[in-house]
């Protein structure tokens, strides 16, 4: 319910469900404003979609509530397959980090996202999405870039809230997916590892995991001294946002500090032009820019690795994914992640995406990841319908 003209939403009217520290009164998952919007594919050409630009809430990993914003699009089709529309929390791949730009829901308006075309083919099969913002995209502060603990609540949150959005009709009992590529992956498989024992009233019928960085210290290893080494520094400020106290921006020197700077107010696409394109006139080495690499400190080491995916077992079978020619997340990493759950009793499917690297990687993972979800969602509602139904 909708306090008279606001859209902001009526506290009591919303419910108390969800659990977590108190944020006025609320807890995670909370539906706090929901705007109607134009959602585009391109500019000028709309997505296939009703959609709404929403604010909810959400859990830090030390336990806080916090305000995260993000995007509910519904198919503007009716929902003529059986059971319930299916809702799927799709989790965007590396947008940057400046504030307003490289939100999903501000892309959306003007068709600049560059996930809209896998977005549209989920819409196509009439699926509803999902799909959050992060925590400091959107709304104040800074991103926690790819710090999983962070992102995974703010993916599993956006569903409870768009469950919570009357205009949207989404059924709580509907199949749920979740998917990811690259720092999606990363959100999305966390998400998956924290569903059970963060929003177990959330029954996941299935996830995808696409090329995630899953290993962070690995990561610093494959990306350093490459044109993809601002990676790293983005990995330094999400280290910064998601765990202040540790202050790892003072092991940055004067120049360090200053390429960071520039790179918290960018958006992904012209940063990794413009680290490519750079890379051969400066330096990417990331100790040239340290009194002493961040990464080597013990307890931001120890932050790291609490970042690690696959220790943690998801509930849902899933499909993990990695290019076999990644330059960005190494291969092995995927290979990895699905061994660990596996280990763990988890459903995995391994696909290896011969001879991808990372962009033409998320084009190959698209098509099976949906197909992936289709069917799973298609045995779930087989094993529920009733014999001789």
């Amino acid at each position: 319910m909708m306090t008279a003209n606001t859209n902001r939403f009526d506290e009591a009217a919303v419910g108390a469900e969800g659990s977590g520290a108190a944020y006025g009164g609320l807890g995670p998952g909370r539906l706090l404003s929901a705007e109607p919007m134009t959602a585009r594919l391109l500019p000028g050409l709309r997505l296939p979609a009703r959609a709404w630009r929403i604010g909810y809430t959400s859990t830090a990993a030390d336990g806080a509530l916090l305000e995260v914003t993000g995007t509910v699009l519904v198919p503007r089709a009716p929902w003529r397959g059986p059971g319930e529309r299916p809702l799927i929390a799709y989790a965007v791949g590396t947008q940057g980090l400046a504030d307003t730009v490289s939100a999903a829901s501000w892309q959306f308006r003007l068709g600049l996202e560059y996930e809209s075309l896998f977005i549209t083919a989920a819409l196509r099969r009439g699926w509803a999405l999902a799909i959050t913002d992060y925590p400091g995209l959107g709304n104040p502060g800074t991103h926690p870039y790819v710090m999983g603990r962070h992102l995974g609540p703010a993916v599993l949150d956006s569903v409870r809230a768009a469950r919570r959005l009357p205009a949207a009709g989404l059924s709580p009992d509907g199949p749920l997916g979740i998917y990811g590529y690259s720092e999606g992956g990363c959100a999305a498989g966390w998400a998956l590892q924290l569903q059970p024992s963060y929003a177990p009233e959330l029954e996941v019928t299935a996830g995808a995991v696409g090329s995630a960085p899953a290993d962070l210290e690995d990561m610093i290893k494959f990306l350093d001294d490459t044109p993809y080494a601002f990676l790293l520094f983005y990995g330094v400020l999400g280290l910064d946002a998601a765990y202040p106290e540790l202050d790892v921006l003072q092991h940055l020197k004067p120049q360090g500090r200053l390429l960071a700077a520039i790179l918290r107010r960018t958006h992904a696409v012209p940063a990794a032009v413009a680290g490519i394109g750079l890379g051969a006139i400066i330096p990417t080495k990331v100790s040239t820019y340290c009194y002493r690499p961040p990464f080597e400190v013990p307890e931001v080491r120890a932050r790291l690795l609490e970042n690690k995916l696959g220790a943690l077992a998801p509930a849902a079978p899933v499909l993990v994914a990695g290019g076999t020619a990644e330059q960005i997340i190494p291969y092995p990493q995927a290979v990895a992640l699905a061994e660990s759950w596996r280990a763990l009793g988890v459903d995995v499917t391994m696909l290896s995406m011969n001879k991808r690297e990372h962009l033409t990687g998320a084009f190959a993972f698209a098509g099976p990841a949906m197909r992936f979800l289709a069917e799973r969602f298609a045995d779930a509602r087989a094993v529920a319908l009733p014999r001789g139904a």
